[in-house]
């Protein structure tokens, strides 16, 4: 009975601990385990853990911060992951202290593991022989060979959308080495450059990792050499995962970029946004002048086709199909069928506004109004699907289904010519 009795007033005293300074994370996720861990301080053994599994839409797991001398530990970590494969015990051991835990050294961690293989570069421009000059940005290095990711506006100067090397590049290591590099690869649309290096001996590299599970308030480092300041370290948050280039006031050919917070200033051009587990996840490339906290990145996933074009062809090639399309919503649907009854019933897909006359997309039979609900046999809602879907296919007829005006469904093939971006 006395057993019974301390272990109801030990639950009781984790209950108000976790009462006063609990913090609660929710998962996407359909179903997850929570697992609270609270240690208490004396009489009980400093490393002694209470873990509590109770079934929720998310996990959270929470660890202690000595607070002084108050009695009461202060709860400040959390992390965010799958039911585990086994049932959790409630056996007190100290090796259930969490070891990924969001904590004082997170963000530190995953700087340390990014930070050896950042690179300053500067690009000397020579006129007749006479430095007119100086241009400073960021880079990585993404393998042990020297090859060098980084901003294409840091490395090229570009006339319309044909670009030359700045000059010479000097590329300058975490510990103070200097190499010679030379422009592999540049895209002006993308703002992706590859630069390669040579070392006799392996240079450290950073990992690639995946920008698609981003959500904004995510937390992220940016890395980069900001007014020759090597070795810079900033933190934020994904403010906005797919902000649209027409959102800057950028015309051409749509693009998506990451928005964070963190301080991007002149010469971090270049250089990577990293998640918490030490991963690029993107290219920081732009800061809002008239604004603080407004940086953008490309995103890793968008950088890596661009990379893996270069690889295939030397360049990026680019599918051309004449078309102007808008993702459709149920406001924008409501709008077009209060001012047109027989617009489509659909619940989704891609509204075709405007055809371009001799285009790809005119000779196929595309009429202003039509609304792609199926592209290459796959079903789409979004014109980043499209996108996606098209890749580097150029000459290759694609089925596209569109439904017009009465509901009607219509099949037509559509052969996608390469961009001519000099236009």
């Amino acid at each position: 009975m006395s057993g019974i009795l301390r272990r109801f007033g030990l639950i009781r005293t984790a209950a108000i601990a976790g009462f006063g300074s609990a913090v609660l994370c929710c998962s996407a996720d359909d179903r997850f385990r929570a697992s609270v861990a609270v240690r208490v301080p004396g009489p009980l053994p400093d490393s002694l853990w209470l873990t509590f599994p109770t079934l929720f839409d998310s996990q959270c797991l929470l660890s202690s911060h000595k607070s002084g001398s108050s009695g009461i530990d202060a709860l400040y970590s959390y992390r965010v992951g799958p039911i585990p494969s086994s049932d959790v015990s409630g056996t007190v051991d100290d090796k259930s202290k969490p070891s990924d835990y969001f904590g004082r050294d997170t963000i530190a961690n995953a700087a340390a593991k990014v930070a050896p293989a950042v690179v300053n570069i500067s690009t000397h421009q020579d006129f007749y022989g006479i430095v007119s000059g100086k241009s400073i940005g960021s880079g990585t290095i993404i393998n042990k060979d020297g090859t060098i990711l980084t901003s294409a506006h840091v490395v090229v100067d570009f006339m319309g959308t044909r670009g030359s090397a700045k000059g010479k590049i000097e590329v300058t290591l975490q510990d103070g080495r200097k190499f010679e590099g030379k422009v592999v690869n540049a895209d002006l649309h993308s703002d992706i450059a590859i630069v390669k290096i040579n070392s006799e001996t392996p240079l450290p590299e950073a990992k690639l990792g995946s920008s698609s599970r981003l959500r904004p308030g995510d937390w992220v480092i940016a890395l980069g050499c900001p007014h020759s300041l090597q070795n810079t370290v900033t933190a934020g948050i994904v403010s906005c995962v797919d902000r649209k280039s027409s959102d800057l006031g950028f015309s051409g050919m749509p693009r998506e970029y990451l928005q964070t917070d963190c301080a991007i200033n002149m010469g971090s051009s270049g250089g990577p946004l990293v998640n918490m587990d030490g991963e690029i996840i993107g290219v920081n490339m732009m800061k809002l002048t008239a604004a603080d906290g407004l940086g953008f990145s490309v995103p890793i996933d968008s950088a890596s086709k661009i990379i893996e074009h270069f690889k295939r062809s030397g360049r990026v090639i680019r599918p051309w199909l004449g078309l102007k399309m808008l993702d459709l919503n149920e406001m924008i649907i409501a709008q077009l069928k209060k001012q047109d009854a027989s617009f489509p019933n659909v619940s989704k897909g891609i509204l075709v506004p405007m055809v371009t006359p001799r285009s790809p997309g005119e000779r196929a039979g595309f009429c202003p109004g039509d609304v792609v609900i199926e592209f290459d046999g796959k079903p789409v809602e979004r014109v980043k699907e499209v996108i996606e879907i098209l890749g580097d296919k150029v000459g290759v007829p694609i089925k596209v289904v569109v439904k017009r005006k009465g509901d009607k469904l219509v099949t037509l093939t559509v052969i996608p010519e390469e961009a001519n971006l000099d236009i």
